[in-house]
């Protein structure tokens, strides 16, 4: 069980609604993850907002409203505060994009709206880099939970810098945190749980694979069996070979 943002959850799955085939896949992909911890956009609510809304409602979920596409402080805030209003929940994804190209966050002014929300009352879960200051940062301006990325968004390239994020999980051992963005398959999952992540959020991954569905549910294996290999204590690495037959009470030639 994760409790995260003061609720109690069973998944350590959380996925998003964008970039589907159909609604209908899109649903039954959800379905199939078995998330509690679903994502939309606010921008989603403007034409034909109304019909995603009563298609996705009908699931038993908690919904964490994000702020994406917002580039500056003040059009992070005013996005959360209808997302508050919309979704009647004070989660919010917080997104403050500093750069087109990769998708990177602006660390300053993400930490100006991070500060500004959490003041208001907002459970901020901070999509950031892998950089231990920054995630420091939004940590002493209120934030709760840290979502630091794996790679740019929709990428799939994993986790590509696994030092910084094992730093990260080390040096911040009590903080829940969720790998947010860059995963593209079960194992890039598999392995963030592993690492001793508490959950992972992904959505392309999922809604662009050839079969959504039975992608949604190798997502939903493989985060459980990276929780489970955490939990049950990995051997460490050696250098050095170690055989894992005794040799005790073989004959003396084959001791040489």
């Amino acid at each position: 069980m994760l409790t995260i943002g003061g609720k109690d959850i069973s998944s350590r799955l959380f996925v998003g609604t964008a970039l589907y085939p159909s609604p209908q896949v899109m649903l039954d992909a959800l379905k199939a993850s078995e998330s509690q911890v679903i994502t939309v956009s606010v921008r989603r609510q403007g034409k034909g907002g109304e019909n995603f809304w009563s298609q996705i409602n009908q699931l038993d979920c908690h919904w964490l409203p994000n702020t994406a596409g917002c580039h500056s402080t003040k059009e992070a805030i005013t996005t959360a505060e209808m997302a508050r209003e919309i979704f009647q929940t004070n989660w919010i994804k917080l997104e403050v994009i500093g750069d087109d190209y990769n998708l990177q966050p602006d660390p300053f002014q993400l930490v100006e709206a991070a500060k500004a929300l959490t003041q208001r009352g907002f459970e901020v879960f901070p999509y950031c880099t892998d950089d231990l200051v920054l995630c420091q940062k939004l940590l002493d301006v209120g934030c709760n939970i840290l979502m630091p990325w794996g790679a740019p968004i929709g990428t799939g390239r994993g986790l590509t810098d696994p030092y910084a994020l094992q730093t990260l999980r080390e040096r911040l051992p009590d903080v829940p945190m969720v790998i947010d963005a860059g995963l593209g398959l079960p194992s890039h999952a598999a392995k963030a749980m592993e690492m001793g992540y508490d959950a992972v959020l992904l959505n392309t991954a999922i809604a662009q694979a050839e079969d959504p569905v039975m992608m949604a549910s190798a997502f939903k294996n493989a985060v459980n069996a990276g929780r489970q290999a955490f939990e049950a204590g990995a051997i460490p690495e050696r250098d050095l070979a170690k055989p894992s037959t005794p040799v005790v009470g073989t004959p003396f030639w084959h001791n040489d």
